[in-house]
């Protein structure tokens, strides 16, 4: 089992950027995929991207392709999202999420993922 922990939302001004972080407990972190989901208000819950520790290449969606990026550290056991480029349409809260298995590419349904954190907010003004 794995605790997710986010940290790093905030308010910004669009065209900013923020950097956000999953931290998980536990052993044998590098075992999980990990996925990034944004939830706007008033709209379901949708998939940004993920990693996991397979060789694959970090995924993104398309629509944050070029602004946002995945990276993990496995001896720190974290999985950071940077966001550059904010636009007020990223405006949501942001969660990370975690399915035991190395899985490529990071499936983008959340109900693959048993593992969820708190969320943090992110807020773009424009």
């Amino acid at each position: 089992q794995v605790q997710l922990v986010e940290s790093g939302g905030g308010s910004v001004q669009a065209g900013g950027s923020l950097r956000l972080s999953c931290a998980g407990s536990g052993r044998s972190f590098s075992m999980y995929t990990i996925g990034w989901f944004r939830q706007a208000p008033g709209k379901e819950r949708e998939f940004v991207g993920g990693m996991s520790w397979t060789g694959g290449s970090p995924h993104v969606v398309d629509y944050v392709k070029g602004r946002f990026t995945i990276t993990g550290d496995n001896a720190k056991n974290t999985v950071s999202l940077q966001m550059n480029s904010l636009k007020p349409e990223d405006t949501a809260v942001y969660y990370c999420a975690a399915k035991y298995d190395r899985t490529w590419p990071p499936p983008a349904r959340e109900y693959a993922y048993a593992y969820w954190g708190q969320g943090t907010q992110v807020a773009v003004s424009s």
